[in-house]
């Protein structure tokens, strides 16, 4: 992930384009993990994973972060266009309807954080800190949101 921002920040310093950054974490992961299992858990990040790559593009990067967050990077996005591809993320992972061997699973919501190059940073750890910092906005707020970072 970060070798592959590192060159998309040069492609957008040269070609003065905007790059969208998402954070989004699971909301409530390890409770569900205890509630259903382990098995049930991997699944979740399984369709949540499916339901970002048919969200983005060939030329984004999607990667798991660490345990239930994940990280998009998207070249050439502006930051309004930025927070509509993260609420129909945010939205499409809402509705899932989940069923692990025959078990229904409770609804899933996504806390997301939205930072944009260069707007919040200009260096790939200033914008995903900007995004991540974001992030834990709306888990202080209830989840199931998606916020823009603050510009420092």
């Amino acid at each position: 992930m970060e070798e592959s921002f590192n060159q998309e920040i040069l492609r957008a310093q040269r070609q003065q384009h905007p790059i969208g950054v998402i954070m989004l974490d699971i909301d409530h992961f390890k409770q569900f993990n205890d509630t259903f299992g382990h098995y049930a858990g991997d699944y979740v990040l399984r369709v949540v994973a499916e339901v970002l790559k048919n969200s983005v593009r060939g030329s984004d990067i999607a990667c798991r972060y660490g345990g239930e967050e994940m990280t998009l990077i998207m070249p050439e996005l502006s930051l309004p266009a930025i927070c509509d591809r993260a609420e129909a993320i945010r939205t499409a992972i809402s509705q899932l309807r989940l069923n692990h061997n025959g078990q229904n699973l409770n609804t899933l919501t996504a806390s997301i954080g939205v930072a944009c190059f260069p707007q919040h940073g200009t260096t790939p750890m200033a914008v995903i800190k900007a995004a991540d910092g974001a992030l834990y906005r709306p888990k202080a707020n209830g989840r199931n949101c998606a916020i823009v970072a603050t510009l420092s």
